[in-house]
């Protein structure tokens, strides 16, 4: 087992698998071929098929795109299976703590927790965990939506169209995800931030 932000993970190659397996089961489920994967989504098959196996480690950019690529929100990658796991009934508003699933991408020192399990949502929360160092990514990204956040402890360096903005406990940021985005903790402490990320 591994920590970041103060959660309890399974250890960095579970974590590989368990994101490679809910990927490789969204795209059977919809019927796409990795080549069409990978031209939707702008990554290389030989990427896209090492991340399925759990040999590459993807991160947030990475799912991002390849979410977008089969027209789903970053949500449906926490989800075990299609239609499992999740109530389907999307006039569902409530959901417990011990419902919440967790993505782990340890390489990029970050941790997502999903609030909002449900499937059906156009809108989620994710409570997002950043230790020292950790980042999104080495390159800004776009993927579809808007989103919105609110830091709740430490503090991270939020990057939207090559502007840099310092975002402390307290503070609140929005923009629309076709903006190419990035962020950063650079400080000495871990990070949280409250994320809202909406699709429709």
């Amino acid at each position: 087992m591994s920590a970041i932000g103060g959660i309890v993970s399974p250890v960095p190659a579970e974590h590989d698998h368990a994101v490679g397996r809910s990927l490789r089961a969204l795209r059977k489920h919809k019927g796409i071929s990795l080549q069409v994967l990978s031209a939707a989504s702008g990554l290389s098959i030989g990427y896209i098929s090492q991340i399925e196996r759990g040999i590459s480690s993807a991160s947030i950019r990475a799912l991002a795109l390849l979410a977008d690529g089969l027209n789903v929100g970053l949500d449906a990658i926490f989800l075990p299976e299609p239609g499992k796991g999740a109530d389907a009934n999307a006039t569902r508003f409530a959901f417990s703590v011990a419902e919440r699933r967790s993505l782990g991408l340890w390489r990029d020192g970050i941790e997502k927790e999903l609030l909002t399990p449900g499937e059906g949502g156009d809108i989620n929360l994710f409570i997002v965990h950043v230790v020292p160092g950790g980042c999104s990514g080495e390159a800004a990204y776009t993927h579809i939506g808007t989103e919105a956040g609110y830091v709740l402890s430490g503090s991270f360096n939020l990057f939207v169209d090559g502007e840099v903005q310092q975002m402390n406990a307290g503070d609140a940021f929005r923009f629309r995800s076709n903006r190419p985005h990035m962020f950063r903790n650079d400080g000495e402490v871990p990070c949280q931030i409250l994320w809202v990320l909406a699709v429709a």
